[in-house]
């Protein structure tokens, strides 16, 4: 793989295998070659004896800006979703815990990313939005590990007018762990770690393990029914014609 292409970097320290998201060309967004080499990512990291704790995190700011809409215009959505489903399983079944530290923005395809990890820790000044209706689609792959998180209540109100929200509003809701001021972050996802890191790796296999049963039934029983979902609606006029013009108004 050339360094052209490599999208997702890989490293173990202190017992700690750190998978970063590095495409800032379109802010970290959910190319399938960013997909294939994130799942890689966190393969190699189930296999590596030296580590015991999962980070997720991005090189810039932004942590991840959703789905690659000049991907999803080209058509062909349907293995997209399917791999989306693919990567939250990958986290939710992870033999280890996964941690994921927010320095920046998150949209849509991106939060499937943070429902689906174990501890979520994020700066006060980050921002949150599914925005897919917006864009005539619908939230459906993400819901599997987002609705879980949500109350109803939240779900509906930031499923359905597409706002922007605040990290404040994403701890309450139950969306991230905790969110703490931008200059203690790094503290804050280090004693995470250290947290993690006083367990015993049999006791935090099986515990996830434990606590993730019922998100695991939850994707398996309506990954199907989601992905096509998503493709039907990427595929839509409705939606072609707005994700054309969000991204002529981001050209600009």
């Amino acid at each position: 793989m050339t360094e052209a292409t490599t999208l997702v970097t890989y490293d173990v320290q202190q017992a700690v295998a750190t998978i970063t998201l590095d495409s800032p060309h379109n802010r970290n967004a959910l190319s399938a070659l960013l997909v294939t080499q994130l799942l890689d990512a966190l393969d190699r990291a189930a296999a590596d004896d030296a580590a015991r704790i999962v980070l997720v995190r991005s090189a810039d700011r932004v942590f991840c800006s959703g789905a690659d809409l000049k991907e999803a215009g080209a058509g062909g959505m349907q293995q997209g979703a399917r791999a989306l489903v693919a990567l939250q399983r990958a986290i939710v079944s992870h033999p280890k815990p996964v941690v994921t530290r927010l320095a920046g923005p998150v949209r849509a395809g991106g939060l499937g990313i943070v429902a689906a990890s174990d501890v979520v820790l994020c700066s006060d000044d980050v921002t949150f939005a599914f925005t897919e209706s917006r864009l005539g689609l619908a939230p459906a792959v993400i819901s599997l590990t987002v609705v879980p998180r949500l109350t109803s209540r939240a779900a509906a109100d930031t499923f359905l007018t597409g706002r922007t929200f605040d990290a404040a509003e994403a701890a309450a809701m139950g969306l991230v762990t905790r969110a703490v001021p931008a200059a203690e972050l790094d503290a804050a996802v280090e004693q995470a770690c250290e947290d993690l890191r006083q367990a015993h790796p049999q006791g935090l296999r099986e515990t996830k393990a434990l606590l993730a049963g019922d998100l695991l039934r939850r994707i398996d029983s309506q990954a199907e029914e989601m992905a096509s979902l998503s493709a039907r609606l990427f595929g839509s006029d409705g939606a072609r014609e707005a994700m054309a013009a969000f991204l002529d108004r981001r050209k600009g």
